[in-house]
């Protein structure tokens, strides 16, 4: 029997962030500084770089004022993110051309493809609710953030 992923188990307190930087790569540069302190994630120099990689490859802002910034790669043991806001928005590239307030950056081991597509779309899906949306960009702190994504079902 598979295990479902659930996004909120995932999520460490510690790795939600309000961003201060106001473009993306700095941005990216701050979670990637959160995300790295996981020790599920063995190399952080190849980590940034697959990162950037891919978002050199297609911009990962979705829409609806998200991004998922990922990378699958070897030097990952098992899922790890962190989530930034930015209350106000920054420039991201995304397919909708507008700014991006959410950023979820995810990383997975190279031999977790199944389960990462799984996750991905079950986080896309959940990040459409607009209530959703709303309560995380609203909430006073990464704290309050943390809770909303805990007891969101």
């Amino acid at each position: 029997m598979e295990k479902i992923l659930k996004v909120s188990e995932l999520i460490n307190e510690d790795f939600i962030i309000d961003i201060k930087s106001d473009n993306k790569q700095d941005a990216l540069n701050e979670l990637l500084d959160i995300i790295c302190q996981s020790p599920l994630i063995t190399d952080r120099k190849i980590f940034s770089i697959e990162i950037f990689k891919r978002e050199e490859l297609m911009s990962t802002g979705i829409g609806y004022e998200i991004a998922i910034p990922h990378a699958r790669h070897s030097s990952v043991q098992d899922f790890v993110m962190a989530i930034g806001r930015k209350r106000e928005g920054l420039e991201y590239e995304s397919i909708d051309d507008k700014p991006v307030k959410l950023i979820f950056m995810i990383g997975a081991s190279d031999k977790q493809d199944k389960d990462y597509i799984k996750l991905l779309s079950r986080l896309v899906l959940r990040l459409k609710n607009p209530n959703f949306l709303e309560k995380v960009l609203k909430a006073k702190d990464p704290s309050e953030i943390y809770q909303i994504i805990k007891t969101q079902r």
